[in-house]
C-alpha cells in the first residue's frame, strides 16, 4: 500500500510524485466528486505506452458492463485529427499541395465562394477552420439533431455530394476569419477519398489504424465496435436518458469509434514523432509541421495547427482536440516536449463539453508536476482603460450556432466599481454577468485573462490589438482563435436587451447549440 504524506501543492511541484498512480487516481476521484459521470475513462500516456488508466462507472445501464480499456466510445471531433493526418500522408507523397485551391483535388462537389474575387480556399484553410465555411450548411439544420448532419443509426448515409447539393458555399473570404465547423474536415476527408481512390473507412484502416495497432477502432458502427460499444446518456432534471443512436454524414469530421487502449497508441504516436511501437504514420518533421501555428490572429494567441488546437499549458506547448456528440464527450492533450499525454472519454456527464477540457488540464498539470494558473500579481493600468472600453462585434452568421450561442453578439469591456470588467453579450448567465479582466503579462498591458473558477472552467486569455491611433480596435480569444472587432458605442446591441431582441436571438442560438450539442 502506498501512503501519501504530501499535500497538493507539494505534489504539483514534484513530477515523480505527481505521476505516481496513487496520486493520479486521487486526482481522478476529485474530478468525479465534482463532476458526476455515468462512465468515465481516463488515461495517461508516457514512454510510448499507457502508464495509467482508470475506468469508472458503466458502459451500458442495462448490462451494467464496466468501463475498461476496451470499451468503445464515440470520440467525435477527435476524428478531425485523423483526417488531417490522412491528407498530410498524401502531402508527403507529393499528391496534394496545402496552398493550392482545394477544388483542384475535389471531384465530388465544389467549394463555391460568395464573391468570385476572393482568393480560393486551400487545404491549409480547411485544416485550420478558416476556409470561410459556416457552421451549419443548411439553415433548416439549425434546430435538427446534429445540425442536420446525421441519420438514424442503420439508415443509409447520403454522400457528401448529395448532402451539399450544388456545392458547399463559402460565406467569408478564405483566411479572413476562424469558424469551427464540420464541413472543412469533412471536405478534407472527401479529398483523401478523391485523391487516393479509396473510401475513407478503408484508408483509415490501411494507413492509420493498422499501422498503429489500433485493432479496436473503426470509422463506422461495425460489428467489432458494436460488441464493445458504450451507450450514450444525458443527465437531466428527471434523471438519466439514453440518447438516440445516429450516424454522421460528415464522416471525416466526427465519426470514429475507438477504445482507450487504441487511443493510447494514437497518443503514443503523436508523442513519438508519428510512430509508436507498432508502426509509423508520418515523418517526424511532418508531424512537427502540423503542430506549428498555421493560423494565429495575433502572435500572442497559440492559434491553430493543421487539424490540432494549440495551447499554452504552464509554459509548455500542448496539442489538443475535443470531441462532443449527444451522450459522448472526449478530450485528448499531448505535451511533446515533456513526452506525456492525457485522454478522457465519457458516455454521460452533464455539460461535459464545458468541464472536461479544464479537468483534463488539471490532471495533465498533476502528471507534469506543475502548478495551475496562479495570479501573477501584475499591476492594473487604469490609465489605459479608456482605450479598451467599448463593445466588440463577433463576425459570424446567425447559423454559426456554437459561436452565437456562447458569445452572442460580441463582448463588452467596461468599468464597474473601479474594476475593468468583461462580459459576452449573451443570455448565458456565467458569461453575461461580467467578470474582472486581470492583467496577465507584466511586459504587455494589453494581455488579460478572465477566471471562471465557479464554473470549473480554465481561464480565458484575452488579447487586445491596437489600431494606428494606439487605441484597441479588436480583441482575440485563446479559447478558440476568434477575433472580435471594435464598434461605435451607439451601435452596442446591449441596448436591444430591454426590448428582448438580443435575449431572444441568444436564447434561440443557445437552445439550438445545446440540442444539437456541437461537434467540438
Amino acid at each position: 500500500m502506498v501512503s501519501s504524506a504530501k499535500g497538493p501543492d507539494e505534489i504539483a511541484g514534484d513530477p515523480v510524485a505527481a505521476f505516481d498512480g496513487v496520486h493520479l487516481k486521487s486526482a481522478v476521484d476529485e474530478i468525479l466528486n465534482r463532476r458526476p459521470a455515468i462512465g468515465l475513462a481516463v488515461g495517461v500516456v508516457r514512454n510510448g505506452s499507457l502508464e495509467f488508466f482508470h475506468g469508472h462507472g458503466v458502459a451500458d445501464l442495462e448490462s451494467r458492463a464496466p468501463i475498461t480499456e476496451h470499451t468503445a466510445f464515440r470520440v467525435a471531433s477527435i476524428t478531425k485529427t485523423f483526417t488531417a493526418i490522412a491528407v498530410m500522408q498524401l502531402w508527403e507523397q507529393g499528391l496534394v499541395d496545402l496552398d493550392a485551391p482545394a477544388n483542384n483535388y475535389l471531384r465530388a462537389y465544389r467549394l463555391i465562394p460568395l464573391d468570385t474575387a476572393w482568393h480560393p480556399a486551400t487545404l491549409r484553410h480547411l485544416l485550420t477552420h478558416t476556409a470561410g465555411l459556416p457552421e451549419v450548411a443548411h439553415l433548416n439544420g439549425v434546430f435538427a439533431p446534429d445540425f442536420g448532419e446525421s441519420v438514424e443509426a442503420g439508415q443509409p448515409l447520403p454522400s457528401l455530394e448529395g448532402f451539399y447539393g450544388a456545392g458547399l458555399r463559402l460565406y467569408a473570404e478564405p483566411g479572413s476569419r476562424f469558424v469551427y465547423n464540420n464541413h472543412g474536415p469533412a471536405t478534407v476527408g472527401q479529398i483523401v477519398e478523391d485523391v487516393s481512390g479509396e473510401p475513407l473507412q478503408q484508408y483509415f484502416h490501411e494507413h492509420i489504424f493498422e499501422k498503429l495497432g489500433m485493432t479496436e477502432s473503426d470509422l463506422i458502427r461495425s460489428e467489432k465496435v458494436k460488441t464493445r460499444l458504450a451507450m450514450g446518456y444525458e443527465i437531466g432534471s428527471h434523471g438519466l436518458k439514453k440518447v438516440d443512436e445516429r450516424d454522421l454524414v460528415t464522416t471525416g469530421a466526427a465519426s470514429i469509434y475507438s477504445t482507450p487502449r487504441d487511443m493510447s497508441r494514437y497518443l503514443a504516436a503523436l508523442l513519438g514523432g508519428g510512430s509508436n511501437k507498432h508502426g509509423s504514420i508520418l515523418k517526424p518533421e511532418t508531424l512537427a509541421t502540423m503542430f506549428e501555428a498555421h493560423y494565429q490572429p495575433d502572435p500572442r494567441i497559440p492559434g491553430m495547427g493543421l487539424g490540432f488546437f494549440r495551447k499554452n499549458l504552464s509554459g509548455h506547448l500542448a496539442i489538443r482536440h475535443q470531441g462532443t456528440l449527444p451522450g459522448f464527450h472526449s478530450e485528448m492533450c499531448v505535451v511533446p516536449d515533456a513526452g506525456i499525454g492525457v485522454m478522457a472519454f465519457t458516455n454521460g456527464g452533464h455539460q461535459a463539453d464545458f468541464w472536461l477540457p479544464a479537468e483534463l488540464s488539471y490532471l495533465l498539470r498533476r502528471a507534469l508536476g506543475v502548478a495551475g494558473h496562479a495570479p501573477k500579481g501584475v499591476p492594473q493600468r487604469p490609465e489605459l482603460w479608456d482605450d479598451l472600453c467599448g463593445w466588440y462585434r463577433l463576425s459570424a452568421r446567425l447559423s454559426d450556432v456554437r459561436l452565437r450561442g456562447m458569445i452572442g453578439a460580441g463582448a463588452e469591456v467596461f468599468v464597474r466599481a473601479g474594476r475593468l470588467m468583461f462580459r459576452f453579450l449573451t443570455p448565458i448567465p456565467a458569461l453575461a454577468k461580467g467578470l474582472p479582466l486581470l492583467p496577465d503579462d507584466a511586459s504587455d498591458p494589453h494581455v488579460f485573462r478572465i477566471d471562471l473558477p465557479e464554473e470549473g472552467l480554465e481561464p480565458i486569455r484575452i488579447v487586445f490589438g491596437q489600431g494606428p491611433s494606439g487605441a484597441a480596435d479588436r480583441l482575440h480569444l485563446d479559447l478558440m482563435p476568434v477575433t472580435l472587432k471594435r464598434q461605435p458605442d451607439n451601435t452596442n446591441p446591449r441596448r436591444w436587451a430591454a426590448t428582448g431582441v438580443l435575449g431572444g436571438l441568444g436564447v434561440t442560438a443557445a437552445a439550438g447549440m445545446l440540442r444539437s450539442r456541437g461537434r467540438s
